[in-house]
């Protein structure tokens, strides 16, 4: 076949069970469970961070974010870095950059029309979508949320602050607009849709009958009767220290619940598009998130369970991901793969299906998953690696990670403690293993010390003003 079209849907903050084919009972997604039938389901499908910007750097570079040099969401303003705690955050790139040959440039090279539509947080002026490969950038800025303005125009978002919209319209469906004309006025190119949705970033924020909705059925659930929230440990950092970390239980949240019914309308709107259009077929479509889902900060609005913990933490609710792949004549329809899969694999994949030759140098953490894909059950890969060396901003503490075959090893650097868990036998990471497999711990322990020495990944140091407050 021809090259594919690409549309690769990035979600903000989307956890792992925020959709029906996932496992959710009271969020409603027909239009992405739809993907699922139609495409390709991953149980183990991580993204590279368990925070945003180093995500979305991993996506368009090959590579993990400690490679990149980008650990923590970018915090432009430097309001919160170094965040400190037991020890001091490490610093890092607030801007991707240049020199980064992006999967952007290198598709439009291989001749593809390119196009980013939604959030963007890798940078400002010089370092924005337009910088890294994209034609046509709509909405992209520093700006890593709709911040004060909120969802409903009039935006506070720099890129957005000119749209041509009556007050009240509501951001996804201005986006979801904005795309429909990008494709309904393509070039004669296949193209690279990059649309990384604001959604499902805080603020909180939804259409009223869509809440008005999802009030109704919590009621029906019976999901009203019991407290979702419980209160916890206070925060390990120091700009948090007086604040309880709140845990969801449950999703029951129905403004969150209306945020992402109203995404999965838009995607939706999307397919519909690609149907008129007579595209469908040949479009490849790619739906995953940056982070897990928000659990135990910011409204904590949606619960990751049976994951542990959720954005900011290393635990699997900070880093396992939906991800669906609908790809016709290339995936076969309803079918499930549980090989892990990493952030940084997207781009050798695409390059792969858009028939180019790969680019070993720039995504040199990446691997190329067409296999699996096109059946195959197997990668040739040893292990998956994370770094987040500084303090989430939802609770967790810094520390870096290994997943080989069913084990994973956590270490965290405030205490240098180590957690081990069988993952096919202990999803939630309840059982520590460290003490009762000390070969394997110490064998992911090894792995883990070696590639971090191998890219110099940057080591948190004690703060040496700390006083306890807990």
């Amino acid at each position: 076949m021809a090259k594919p079209n690409f549309i690769f849907i990035l979600m903000d903050d989307f956890g792992w069970t925020d959709l029906g084919c996932y496992g959710s009972s009271f969020y409603q997604t027909p239009n992405i469970d739809r993907l699922c039938t139609e495409g390709m389901r991953f149980t183990d499908a991580y993204a590279s961070c368990p925070v945003c910007s180093p995500t979305r750097a991993s996506v368009l570079t090959g590579k993990y974010p400690a490679t990149v040099g980008i650990t923590d969401w970018i915090d432009s303003g430097g309001h919160l870095h170094p965040a400190r705690g037991r020890l001091i955050d490490v610093p890092y790139l607030k801007d991707l950059p240049t020199s980064e040959h992006s999967l952007a440039k290198a598709l439009n090279e291989g001749g593809y029309q390119t196009w980013h539509v939604g959030k963007w947080h890798l940078g400002g002026p010089g370092h924005l979508p337009e910088d890294h490969g994209f034609e046509i950038n709509i909405g992209g800025c520093h700006a890593g949320s709709p911040g004060g303005g909120g969802y409903f125009s009039p935006w506070s978002i720099p890129a957005l602050q000119d749209a041509d919209v009556p007050d009240g319209a509501y951001l996804p469906d201005y986006l979801t607009d904005r795309t429909i004309e990008l494709i309904e006025n393509r070039d004669d190119r296949p193209f690279f849709l990059h649309f990384p949705f604001y959604l499902v970033h805080t603020p909180i924020q939804a259409k009223e009958e869509k809440i008005l909705k999802y009030k109704a059925r919590a009621r029906e659930l019976g999901l009203n009767q019991d407290e979702a929230l419980e209160e916890c440990e206070l925060f390990p950092c120091e700009h948090k220290k007086t604040q309880h970390v709140m845990r969801r239980r449950f999703q029951s949240d129905p403004v969150y619940a209306g945020m992402v019914e109203s995404m999965d309308e838009n995607i939706g709107r999307l397919l519909q598009t690609l149907e008129e259009q007579g595209l469908i077929q040949d479009t490849a479509i790619f739906f995953t998130s940056d982070n897990g889902g928000l659990v135990t900060s910011e409204g904590s609005p949606t619960c990751n369970a049976p994951l542990s913990e959720g954005k900011g933490w290393m635990y699997e609710g900070g880093t396992r991901e939906p991800l669906i792949v609908r790809f016709p004549g290339g995936v076969a329809p309803d079918t499930v793969c549980t090989t892990p899969v990493t952030t940084p694999d997207f781009y050798p994949t695409l390059l792969a299906m858009a028939g180019l030759d790969p680019i070993p140098q720039q995504h040199c953490d990446g691997i190329n998953i067409l296999p699996l894909l096109e059946g195959d059950q197997e990668l040739d890969r040893e292990a998956i690696f994370w770094h987040y060396p500084h303090y989430g901003n939802q609770g967790g503490t810094p520390g870096s990670s290994v997943r080989a075959g069913d084990y994973k090893l956590i270490e965290f650097f405030e205490d240098n403690r180590l957690e081990l868990y069988n993952l096919r036998e202990d999803i939630e990471e309840n059982h520590n293993l460290a003490a009762e497999l000390p070969d394997v711990r110490d064998r992911l322990h090894d792995m883990l010390v070696a590639w971090r020495q191998s890219i110099e990944a940057k080591i948190p140091q004690p703060n040496p003003d700390f006083e306890p407050w807990q």
